[in-house]
C-alpha cells in the first residue's frame, strides 16, 4: 500500500504541476513560509543586536521552519490511515505538487520572451525584473536573454529537480513520506531566498539557512550536473566544462548548476551585472560557441523537463519493484 500509494502521489503530482502549476489566488505553502520567516525576522531584529544573539536566532528559524514544514508534509498520513485514504492521497498530490515548480519556470521564461519577441523591449525588462535581482532598466535583448538563461539554470536545481530528488528519496524511508522531504526542503529553499542574502540586515540571522540550503541542494545538484551530462551524449566534454568554470563561482551550487547547461548549449555565461547601480563581475561558465537566443531558453528548459521525468521514471521504477 506504502509504495503503491507513493507511486500514485508522485505520478500525479508531476501532472498536476505540468498541467496547472499554482493557480492564481490560491494559498501556497511558500507564502505561509514567508509570512511566518518575515514576522519572526522583524521581531528578531527588534530585541537582538548582537552578531550572536541573530545567529542563535537563525538557527533557531532555520531548523524550526523546517522541521515543521516536514512534520506538516508527515501528518497528511494520518488523513490517509485514519480518515479517508482517497482524501490523504489527494491532499498529498496537491501539497507535492506546490513543491515543484517546472512549469511555474517555464511561464515565467515566457513571460519575459514573448514581449521581447514581440520587440517590446521595455515591457520585457519590466517582467524580467520580477525573477531576478539585477538591474534591468538598460538591459539589451542579448542581456535579458543571458539573464533568463542563468535564472532558467540555477532554479531548475532549487526549484525543481531538488524538491524531485527529496520527494523520491521519501519513498525509500520506512515513516518518512515524499510530501515531508520534499516540504522540509522548500522550507529550507524559501528560508535561503529570503534571508539568506549575504547582506545587512539578514548577514547573520540568514547565515545558518544559505549554508543549510547549500548542504541539503549539493547531492540533488551534482545528480543533476551527471543526469544532464549524459543527456548531452558528450558527458566528458560537458564535465571538463564544469570542472574548469563551475568552481570559480563563489556558491558551491549556483556555479555547478548555471555552468552544466552552458556547457550543453555551446554558451558562456556570468559577466558583468547591475545590482542597485553597483557593478558586479560573476565568473564567466563556458565557452561563448553560440549566441543566446529564445532558442536557447527553450532548451534550457526542455533539458530541465527531460531530466526530471528520467528522475521520476527510476524512482517509480525502484518503488514498484519494492513494493
Amino acid at each position: 500500500m506504502d509504495n503503491n500509494a507513493t507511486i500514485i502521489i508522485l505520478i500525479f503530482a508531476a501532472i498536476v504541476d505540468y498541467l496547472i502549476a499554482d493557480p492564481w489566488g490560491w494559498l501556497h505553502p511558500v507564502e505561509v513560509m514567508g509570512w511566518l520567516i518575515s514576522i519572526y525576522s522583524n521581531f528578531v531584529l527588534s530585541i537582538c543586536h548582537t552578531k550572536n544573539q541573530r545567529r542563535c536566532a537563525g538557527v533557531i528559524l532555520g531548523l524550526g521552519l523546517i522541521v515543521a514544514s516536514g512534520i506538516v508534509g508527515w501528518s497528511i498520513n494520518l488523513i490517509k490511515y485514519h480518515l479517508d485514504p482517497f482524501l490523504g492521497i489527494f491532499f498529498e498530490i496537491i501539497l507535492l505538487a506546490s513543491c515543484f515548480a517546472g512549469r511555474s519556470l517555464r511561464l515565467a521564461a515566457l513571460d519575459v520572451l514573448l514581449p521581447l519577441r514581440n520587440g517590446k523591449i521595455d515591457s520585457a525588462r519590466t517582467k524580467l525584473s520580477q525573477y531576478v535581482g539585477r538591474d534591468t532598466a538598460n538591459l539589451s535583448p542579448e542581456e535579458i536573454w543571458r539573464a533568463l538563461v542563468e535564472t532558467v539554470s540555477e532554479n531548475a536545481i532549487d526549484g525543481v529537480t531538488a524538491p524531485l530528488f527529496y520527494a523520491i528519496a521519501g519513498g525509500f524511508f520506512p515513516g518518512v513520506n515524499s510530501v515531508a522531504l520534499a516540504l522540509a526542503y522548500k522550507a529550507a529553499s524559501t528560508l535561503d531566498s529570503t534571508i539568506g542574502y549575504q547582506k545587512e540586515p539578514f548577514t547573520d540571522l540568514g547565515w545558518f539557512s544559505a549554508k543549510f540550503e547549500d548542504l541539503l541542494t549539493w547531492i540533488p545538484c551534482r545528480l543533476t550536473v551527471l543526469t544532464l551530462s549524459i543527456l548531452s551524449r558528450k558527458p566528458i566534454l560537458v564535465l571538463s566544462i564544469c570542472y574548469r568554470d563551475a568552481p570559480k563561482d563563489p556558491s558551491p551550487n549556483s556555479g555547478w548548476s548555471e555552468c552544466i547547461y552552458a556547457a550543453i548549449l555551446g554558451i558562456q555565461l556570468g559577466g558583468k551585472n547591475t545590482y542597485q547601480g553597483i557593478i558586479k563581475e560573476k565568473p564567466l561558465l563556458g565557452d561563448p560557441l553560440h549566441s543566446i537566443t529564445s532558442q536557447t531558453i527553450e532548451k534550457a528548459l526542455n533539458l530541465t523537463r527531460i531530466c526530471c521525468l528520467l528522475w521520476l521514471s527510476l524512482g517509480v521504477t525502484g518503488l514498484w519493484l519494492l513494493s
